[in-house]
């Protein structure tokens, strides 16, 4: 497979193959498709954009290996999953995680979320925190902060340009879907640092955006994040997520992340009453976990099987 895929039928881009099985699940009125290896206790790992489960390729097996049941979903209208017309903002999509975990019979997870995933992963913890018993973030600053950080920190408006470019209607979709998903290869490596994930990957992540509706399911999530910023309902989210997580949160982080700066993600701690520990990948860009997978796997494992993980 080469950058230049075309687009195949959804089936064989999201199903593919693997020591994993697939299978889809109901929750919070929609159908989710998830990706699962390994017995004990629950990892829910949640992607980010322009992805899908297949983000999480390297770290199912790995999970697996080390004891846990590793569990990747697709995202409300993204890969696998539904793609229902509303219920994108960050609130909705949280439940959909934590209605998941029930559906899977598990009292429940401990959350791996990286960019939009973490973001929801952060929300989960802080609306439903009897279902997360742990969390993981990777290259998200808390929802409070990453707020903070678009509307008073030059630096990460310009970095988070993209956030402010996906606003206008229509067009944003036609540019992903532009070329057989160009686009989303470039971002992929415009994102990344020097260990850029490879060709193949890439052109999975291009005929994926490219099954019909996921542009728009998968840019509807940053429309709310910003349209809200001056409504009633973004008020209320950001104000609702001033309660602190109470569990025990492993920030992890990328030195090269080009769109979320460093200074904008560190001292989300503020906000966690419970050991906080912060990791900072020296040399790696905003997708840590697909760049040195081998490290950032050691790192969550470790962490996830420390009884007592320290501040």
């Amino acid at each position: 497979m080469t950058d230049a895929t075309p687009p195949g039928p959804p089936s064989s881009v999201v199903r593919m193959a693997g020591p994993w099985t697939h299978r889809d699940v109901a929750a919070n009125g929609a159908r989710f498709h998830i990706v699962e290896m390994g017995d004990g206790p629950l990892v829910m790992l949640l992607h980010g954009f322009p992805q899908f489960w297949w983000t999480w390729r390297h770290q199912l097996p790995a999970l697996a290996e080390a004891g846990f049941r590793a569990v990747a979903m697709d995202l409300r209208g993204v890969g696998g999953s539904d793609r229902t017309p509303r219920g994108y903002d960050p609130a909705n999509l949280a439940l959909d995680v934590t209605g998941v975990i029930r559906s899977l019979g598990e009292p429940d997870a401990a959350l791996v979320g990286h960019d939009l995933g973490g973001y929801l992963a952060w929300t989960a913890a802080v609306m439903r925190p009897k279902l997360v018993r742990r969390l993981a973030v990777v290259s998200m600053p808390h929802p409070r902060r990453w707020r903070a950080a678009m509307l008073g920190d030059l630096r990460q408006t310009a970095a988070g340009s993209y956030v402010w470019g996906l606003q206008s209607p229509w067009v944003p979709e036609r540019r992903l879907l532009a070329d057989d998903g160009e686009l989303v290869g470039r971002l992929v490596r415009e994102w990344s640092g020097p260990r850029t994930p490879d060709d193949e990957a890439i052109g999975v992540y291009r005929r994926a955006m490219c099954i019909p509706s996921t542009a728009h399911c998968s840019i509807e999530p940053y429309r709310w994040m910003v349209r809200s910023l001056a409504r009633l309902d973004g008020f209320q989210f950001n104000r609702r997520m001033k309660r602190p997580v109470r569990v025990p949160t492993l920030h992890l982080h990328g030195s090269l992340d080009p769109v979320m700066r460093t200074r904008s993600a560190a001292g989300s701690g503020e906000y966690v009453e419970a050991p906080y520990r912060w990791r900072l990948f020296d040399g790696l860009g905003h997708f840590p976990h697909e760049e040195d997978p081998e490290t950032f796997s050691k790192e969550l494992v470790d962490w996830l099987k420390d009884p007592e993980p320290d501040r």
